[in-house]
């Protein structure tokens, strides 16, 4: 292991906030990702104690730099710090490594009979969409696909809602349809469709109630349909149905806090919070927040140079989807100058000024990095 000086640990340089930290060597290579409710505090903490494993004592000599990365609460740190560790394999990190853990989707398949089941995302950086696909496109329809809700930072919260759906709509769990009914139908939690204990019509209704409930809208709107349905098992005089919904609703409730760092969708992202002499840019890969880079700004009038920036930036880089910017004197001009020749009927690139939702809440994350890498707030800009 090459020698390198101490690093230099002061506690003022860090925020005692929500993020994820990246600690790497004197050559850059990312060594350990991790996360924490308090930065300061866990920080803190790798250069004030006397580590009993050596293999602590090994990472904290080997540090050159620590990079920030802060979310908006405990929630999105998990996501995020599962997702960078997947994306970068740090050496240091022996947990979620593997595709098929951490954090992961309910899928309700697009198979003949669909089955619900547990889904972990590819979290590798995936090949780059043709030029200018127009965004939300994808190889097929989305009604052609699987469907998918979550991540659950939680696993207990993942796992009432699968045992909540089991009790309710029983659709099948199983990889391959059986021949026979296995143990969950004779234990009420499958409707043993496989042996045509319900047809293939009142099943369709099943999955169909399924997939209102989940992709209906947020985690709020789904416990609020499951009260509705409470309450029309208990008009039914389905008093056990109804009590087993309130004790589902009530584990349910204890529901993880929103978070914008990893989502469902096709839609490749770059997220660009202008301030007064930088830019900081957000990667949105698919719905999965990847990193974020600050560049300096050329100078000039503010808005001439964000302009500038972007024709000089994605003429050199692909072009994601979609631009979530907080200022762009001419959209217009800026599309123009970056179609290429031939590209004629595809559709232009996409720039967005949000004022509100999630959109408007990535520019906001990128504000709070941008102010916190450059060791402060600034005024704010009409337009921001």
């Amino acid at each position: 292991m090459e020698h390198t000086e101490p690093f230099a640990f002061k506690a003022g340089d860090y925020p005692d906030k929500p993020g994820c930290y990246l600690m790497r060597d004197a050559s850059g290579r990312l060594l350990y990702v991790g996360k924490s409710k308090k930065l300061r505090s866990r920080l803190r903490s790798y250069f004030t104690t006397r580590h009993a494993r050596k293999r602590l004592g090994e990472l904290v000599a080997q540090i050159a730099s620590i990079e920030i990365i802060l979310v908006n609460n405990e929630t999105e740190s998990l996501l995020l710090e599962n997702n960078l560790i997947k994306i970068h394999k740090p050496p240091y990190n022996r947990a979620l490594k593997r595709d098929n853990s951490g954090y992961a989707y309910l899928e309700l398949t697009a198979e003949r009979i669909p089955r619900l089941a547990v889904h972990y995302r590819d979290r590798r950086e995936q090949e780059a969409p043709a030029a200018d696909k127009p965004p939300g496109s994808a190889s097929r329809p989305a009604s052609a696909g699987p469907r998918r809700f979550g991540p659950f930072a939680s696993a207990r919260f993942r796992n009432e809602l699968l045992e909540f759906l089991a009790d309710h709509y029983k659709l099948r769990s199983c990889a391959t349809l059986p021949k026979r009914a296995c143990l969950l139908y004779h234990i009420g939690k499958c409707s043993g469709i496989c042996e045509g204990h319900v047809s293939e019509a009142d099943y369709a209704k099943d999955v169909k109630q399924v997939s209102e409930l989940l992709f209906g809208g947020s985690k709020d709107a789904l416990i609020a349909r499951m009260y509705r349905q409470m309450g029309e098992y208990a008009e039914q005089l389905k008093f056990e149905k109804a009590q087993n919904m309130l004790s589902h609703i009530r584990n349910l409730e204890k529901t993880p806090e929103a978070q914008i760092v990893d989502r469902e969708t096709n839609v490749n992202q770059e997220v660009l919070y202008f301030g007064g002499d930088g830019v900081m840019i957000a990667k949105v890969q698919q719905g999965m927040l990847r990193d974020f880079q600050l560049h300096e700004l050329e100078r000039g009038f503010a808005e001439t140079a964000c302009d500038r920036f972007l024709i000089q930036r994605y003429r050199a880089v692909t072009k994601p989807d979609e631009l979530i910017v907080n200022r762009v004197a001419d959209p217009g001009a800026v599309r123009r100058a970056l179609r290429r020749p031939g590209e004629g009927q595809v559709p232009a690139l996409r720039i967005t000024q949000p004022k509100r939702g999630l959109k408007r809440a990535l520019l906001e994350l990128c504000r709070e990095n941008y102010e916190y890498r450059k060791g402060g707030t600034e005024e704010p800009h009409p337009e921001d």
